[in-house]
This record gives structure tokens, sequence and C-alpha cells, in this order.
């Protein structure tokens, strides 16, 4: 089993993975940032969607969102967060190595680093065509990491991330000549200990780009924020965005 298919992983970690504040943080993107606004009633696909922090924030400006997820913990947190603010979005359970709707989305988002983790690069590579199947001829496909650049810059000793009732301390390793990066956590409560491990490919920009363009992508860009921020050595993410040109 692969760690994303462990549900006590999940249950574990979602603390801080999906904590008050990247809840409110996220709110906040949805409302002020150029890559996230949309046309209105744009069809949108959040591809692991996890708790649904897109979710209510999209389906709150109107669009027609749709949140699919591997987890189904994950998606009844997301069912609940819709039910208690009182907005709508479907929800599917499936892989997104091979969940496809042909020509379904005006967008699809993969957002805080939710791509990347097939062990197979060509994996990695069919969830880009994935998408671009998925997308009406002119749609966007908008994926957001941890670039090779952007980690760089900080990545250095453990840090520590402490929650209501333990802490977790966060590790990272850069593995195969700055090809993947593994990330150990260890999460702390009371007199007990929970050990487990991501390991996700990594990405330049330049790398990210030439992947969107192969998988059939045109007018392909490169963020450093979601502000809309140029890629450069002030960048805080990798933001790739790219369109299914009409006629393909």
């Amino acid at each position: 089993m692969e760690w994303y298919e462990d549900e006590s992983f999940w249950s574990d970690f979602s603390g801080t993975m999906f904590s008050a504040r990247r809840e409110a943080e996220v709110a906040r993107l949805v409302t002020d940032s150029p890559l996230l606004s949309f046309d209105s009633g744009a069809r949108v696909l959040d591809l692991c969607c996890g708790p649904g922090l897109f979710l209510v924030p999209l389906a709150r400006r109107g669009y027609a969102v749709t949140g699919v997820d591997l987890s189904p913990r994950m998606l009844d947190r997301a069912r609940a967060a819709l039910a208690d603010a009182g907005e709508r979005a479907r929800l599917v359970r499936a892989d997104m190595l091979t969940h496809t709707e042909p020509g379904h989305y005006d967008v699809v988002l993969n957002l805080f680093t939710s791509w990347g983790y097939f062990a197979r690069q060509q994996d990695n590579v069919r969830v880009l065509r994935n998408a671009f199947a998925s997308l009406a001829p002119g749609g966007r496909l908008l994926i957001d990491v941890l670039g090779k650049e952007v980690l760089a810059g900080w990545i250095g000793r453990p840090q520590l991330v402490e929650l209501g009732d333990g802490y977790v301390i966060q590790r990272d390793t850069v593995l195969d000549g700055w090809r993947r990066l593994r990330t150990d956590w260890t999460l702390v409560r009371g007199d007990s200990a929970r050990e487990a491990s991501i390991t996700c490919w990594l990405y330049s920009g330049a790398e990210l780009c030439a992947l969107f363009e192969a998988a059939g992508f045109t007018d392909v860009e490169c963020f450093g924020g979601f502000d809309g921020a140029p890629y450069d050595q002030h960048a805080r993410r990798l933001i790739v965005r790219g369109v299914r040109p009409a006629g393909r």
C-alpha cells in the first residue's frame, strides 16, 4: 500500500496539513488571487481536493465545483465542510491516475503539492494528460507545487509544528540528485509517537513547463505565487498554468 492510500495517515496528520490557519489562508487566496479568478459559472475541478479547503470558497464564488479525491475520509470531511458553509459541490471518489471526464471542465486545479507522488515518472505525466482530456478546448490546468528553486532556499533543519494535543516534527531529505524529496513526519501525542514518510518528485520551473508542453498544453506560464508574481529568486511556490488549445 502506498502512503497516500493509508487512511490512518490522513487522519493522524490532517491537523498539520489542513490547519485552521491554512483554511483561512485558502479563503483569502480564492478571494484575492488573479490565478483563481475564472469566468462566471466556470466548471472547476479540484483534483485531490482533500477535506475541501478550496471547494468551499470556490463554490461561494459561484463556480460549478467538483472535488475528486481517493480518500473516503477526506471526502467525508469535504462534505461536512460544504454543509457547514451552506455551499454545494459535486464530490467524486476516484484515483487521479485514471480519472477523466472528457471535455467536462473549464478549469482543473491541483494545489498545495498534490501532484508528483507516483513512483513512476510516466504516471505523473499521465495525470497531466488526464487533465488535458478532461478540459474543454480553451480550458486551463493550474498546478501548484514546491519547486526545486524554492526548496533550495529554505531546506535545512527539522521543523516543529505544534498541535492542540501534541506536535509534529518534519524532516526533509533530497534524494537522487534533486529528483525527489522525502519528508519524514513524527507525530507525538502524550507518550505515543506515530511516524510516516511522503516521497514525491521535485521539479524546476523549466522542467514542469516542459512536461505541460509535452502533454499538449500551450500558452504555458510559470508563477512564483498566487498573486501572479514571476517565478524568480523571490518565489514562494511554483505555479504552472497551461491551456488546452482549441481544436484538440
